[in-house]
């Protein structure tokens, strides 16, 4: 069992354990500590010294990002000495990195905006002809920018690519002034969790090519959710924003911490996976070719129910949230129907890896396991109802509830996303765990449950 031990910041007591690094527990503690390099996945590095702290008995100060705690520790986070090492510090910061925060697309989500109306404020001894210039617009690969002038050297980005993913993509050459992040020559930024880096970037120097421009930080809305690309459920950050006079509309997925699921990264292709989410739509009901009114389409649903009532078979999708599933499955006890949701679709081998992606890409099958839902193809049946299920099954008749414009079936209804919906998935590892609703269309589509809802009526 770790020692605990009792550390002094700021006059306050604070409990911690023994040999751990002192910035966890101002990180922690949310005690203000301004850092670049370090990070809690990445360990110290030590090479922005930003995070100096002051520590009763040593004669200067210290970084807290390599100072272990032990027992009677007093630290001093504040004061005229300490913060004037943090002007100092961030004026060496501040000597080439370029005036272009109005064009910068990192601009209000920007550490060093924020330490410099914290710390700095200072005039600049450089003038702008002085500063030593680097290269723009540089395509690293996998959808990331590079601007070089704005890089603080904190080295996040090439110890994610040596300590985490172990591509070795990325490396800082030169000297001095003209030290600069680069690729290896000959190569690109090519793993599938590339676009992290622009996550750890605390600058705007790793800009996504997906989303450079598109949006102000400060104009999105953020909600809580879990990725649906796979059965693994890392944690996301859903940014949306609803301009005047049009749509609320996606414009970005960023991984969320859960030390349990994903720690505090996501996949390149979960991290992307907003766009089709927004692409070829279902949004009319369809029937025989021809779109209907919700009333005609409910009258016809019924018929249809009542016409096959001893012959229907209800299909799952395993990505629908849990609360869905349980209402489908009551409202198929009502019409004596089949129920299934046939899990092998689901399962790709050459997306899995020994990281987050998961082979299977049902992000609620667990749900269905823990539910006892037959996961077989069905026979065939005399109606089919499948709540967008992406498999294709035989029956008389089918009825199809879409998210997507992918069903050639007789009878289509507009069925909402899960972003425009809210509820619990369950991941593989048998943690449930809760999605917000992110979209409030202008015209929303029905979810799962407003559809059974309308049909009981």
């Amino acid at each position: 069992m770790s020692e605990m031990v009792e550390v002094i910041v700021d006059k306050r007591a604070f409990n911690a354990e023994k040999g751990t690094l002192l910035i966890d527990l101002l990180i922690k503690e949310k005690i203000k500590v301004p850092y670049f390099c370090y990070h809690e996945a990445l360990g110290a590095d030590g090479n922005c010294r930003m995070c100096m702290v002051e520590i009763e008995g040593q004669k200067r100060p210290q970084i807290a990002c390599d100072t272990l705690i032990k027992e009677g520790m007093e630290v001093r986070s504040t004061g005229e000495n300490i913060e004037k090492v943090h002007t100092d510090i961030l004026e060496l910061e501040l000597i080439n990195h370029p005036v272009d925060c109005p064009t910068c697309d990192q601009a209000g989500e920007c550490s060093l905006q924020n330490f410099y109306m914290d710390y700095g404020l200072n005039d600049s001894k450089i003038t702008i002809p002085e500063k030593v210039k680097g290269l723009k617009k540089v395509d690293l690969g996998s959808n990331v920018m590079l601007d070089q002038e704005r890089c603080v050297l904190c080295a996040r980005c090439t110890r994610f690519t040596d300590k985490i993913t172990g591509t070795h993509e990325l490396g800082i050459i030169g000297r001095g002034d003209h030290a600069r992040v680069s690729t290896m020559p000959g190569r690109k930024l090519d793993n599938p969790y590339a676009m992290n880096v622009v996550d750890l970037c605390p600058v705007g120097a790793l800009t996504s090519k997906d989303f450079r421009f598109s949006q102000r930080v400060w104009f999105l809305k953020t909600v809580d959710s879990i990725c649906h690309g796979c059965a693994k459920g890392c944690n996301i950050y859903i940014d949306h924003n609803k301009m005047k006079y049009k749509d609320d509309q996606l414009y970005r997925f960023r991984p969320r911490r859960n030390d349990e699921v994903n720690g505090f990264f996501i996949c390149d292709e979960g991290r992307l996976s907003y766009k089709a989410l927004q692409e070829d739509r279902q949004e009319k009901i369809v029937l025989h070719g021809k779109e209907i009114l919700e009333e005609e389409a409910i009258k016809a649903f019924q018929t249809l129910v009542e016409k096959y009532k001893s012959n229907i078979t209800v299909v799952i999708d395993a990505n629908l949230y849990t609360e869905e599933i349980e209402a489908i499955l009551d409202f198929s006890k009502e019409i004596a129907a089949n129920v299934c949701s046939p899990l092998e679709v689901y399962i790709d081998e050459e997306f899995e890896d020994d990281m987050l992606k998961s082979a299977n890409r049902a992000a609620n099958s667990k749900t269905i396991e823990n539910l006892n839902i037959n996961s077989n193809i069905p026979d065939k049946s005399g109606l089919l109802i499948n709540f967008n299920h992406p498999g294709e099954f035989e029956a008389e008749l089918k009825i199809d509830f879409r998210t997507h414009q992918d069903a050639k079936t007789e009878f289509i209804l507009p069925l909402a996303s899960y972003v425009e919906s809210s509820g619990h998935i369950t991941n593989e590892d048998g943690i449930s765990q809760y999605c917000e609703k992110a979209l409030s269309k202008n015209d929303p589509v029905p979810t799962v449950i407003e559809w059974l809802e309308k049909v009981r009526s």
